[in-house]
């Protein structure tokens, strides 16, 4: 059997030749979105660090009944902010989701134990402002800490069982003992133990707790392993799972359908808010 490419299939980038654009027009819709939004609560504090900010896009009708939607960027936890995903509101905000978009400290500079705290953070922090059910949706990086999010031990961190109302990681990476010989590993320097320790994959979910996982039909063999044998694991365990592929979305342009409040993908995260 030829080995697998770990780097190759993990390598983005590489396989979407012109992601410069589509980054760049993230950053220039997100933009756009916040300039047109007055009613934004912008660069919102959940912790001391500089990066421990987050944006707050209400609906203008909004369900008062629903949980706060609350986006996680990729960037395979060493790139990227807040401020390239703001349009990823537009969706559900049109449906009466109010949508959270969140920044968090990066690798090298922390180790990603301390990513997964950050998002806990700022979850306690939504939580305690609003008293509201979270309903963690994210892309790539944001995918597996997503994951993380609604499989957490929540009632030994502090908060109610169910805290989280659902959950949708998109193009994540829930096993991450790949990663470790590649690239991808530099800046992160997980060892096996941590690589072990902080997969999803073998972490337990809450019996019932509602899952879809977003994968693009152009990623790589990998991504749809991982987001396949999250469905799979976490639907053995009780969880309610589904699995989508985009058919013809790459890594970059699959998180595309939730700025249109009439995609598949944002029904689906409304259907999910219940």
């Amino acid at each position: 059997m030829t080995p697998i490419d770990l780097d190759a299939q993990y390598n983005n980038r590489a396989m979407v030749p012109d992601h410069p654009a589509i980054m760049s027009g993230w950053a220039r819709d997100a933009a756009a979105f916040r300039s047109a939004r007055p009613d934004a609560a912008l660069d919102q504090a959940y912790g001391t660090g500089e990066r421990h900010r987050y944006d707050l896009f209400p609906a203008a009708a909004p369900r008062t009944d629903a949980p706060l939607a609350l986006f996680i960027h990729g960037g395979y936890w060493q790139a990227l902010d807040k401020t390239s995903f703001s349009h990823m509101a537009a969706g559900a905000n049109a449906h009466g989701l109010d949508v959270v978009v969140m920044s968090y400290d990066l690798c090298p500079q922390v180790k990603l134990a301390k990513i997964v705290d950050d998002v806990i953070a700022c979850m306690r922090a939504l939580r305690e402002r609003t008293g509201r059910r979270l309903l963690p949706f994210g892309h790539s990086a944001g995918g597996h800490l997503t994951a993380c999010m609604a499989a957490a031990s929540w009632p030994q961190i502090g908060e109610p069982a169910d805290i989280l109302a659902a959950a949708m990681p998109i193009s994540g990476l829930f096993h991450l003992a790949p990663l470790v010989p590649t690239f991808v590993n530099r800046a992160m320097g997980m060892d096996a133990g941590e690589a072990a320790s902080l997969s999803p994959l073998v972490w337990t979910p809450p019996k019932g707790l509602r899952v879809t996982a977003v994968v693009g039909g152009e990623e790589s063999a990998e991504y749809h392993r991982q987001t396949r044998t999250l469905c799979e694991c976490w639907r053995a365990l009780g969880a309610v799972t589904r699995e989508i592929v985009v058919p013809g979305a790459n890594h970059f342009t699959v998180i595309g359908p939730f700025a249109d409040p009439s995609s598949a993908l944002t029904r689906e995260l409304v259907a999910l808010a219940g």
